[in-house]
């Protein structure tokens, strides 16, 4: 068994990636579906129909997960090559997981206003896209880094 502090940490590139999106995402949803709920209670106190299309809305910063798992799983090839990627982990990581929370802060005033006007669905879905290229960049151009560190 290897025993080098280098060894044990190996894979936490791996975990940093991963982690700091889920945190993102679960952060994001978090925030989103506290407001989601609070829309919903004044719909309910007002005695008006409630839309179901703020779950939308709430589950939008889940797909930052999804990003970090794609990018996890291309380090993992570099990890199995003795190359430990602990930055490009820690950074992507943490910008897709910023991505996730800030489009959860999006989706909570989305569902605010959707809950107040019950309108503006399709503007709220284009403004929670801009947040989540953001991601989408990261993940793009990391694999683009990977790929090249593969072939060195």
């Amino acid at each position: 068994m290897e025993t080098g502090a280098l060894i044990q940490l190996k894979d936490l590139g791996l975990g940093l990636v991963l982690g700091l999106s889920a945190l993102g995402s679960a952060a994001g949803a978090g925030v989103a579906g506290m407001a989601a709920i609070g829309a919903w209670k004044k719909n309910f106190n007002q005695n008006k129909s409630a839309s179901f299309l703020l779950v939308a809305l709430v589950g939008a910063p889940l797909t930052q997960t999804i990003y970090g798992n794609i990018v996890m799983t291309k380090m993992i090839e570099l990890a199995n090559k003795g190359q430990y990627l602990w930055g490009v982990g820690c950074l992507a990581g943490l910008a897709i997981g910023l991505s996730a929370y800030f489009q959860g802060k999006c989706a909570a005033c989305a569902c605010d206003a959707m809950g107040e006007t019950g309108k503006g669905f399709g503007n709220y879905l284009a403004v929670l896209g801009i947040v989540e290229t953001v991601a989408l960049f990261v993940m793009v151009f990391t694999l683009i880094v990977l790929g090249k560190l593969a072939g060195a």
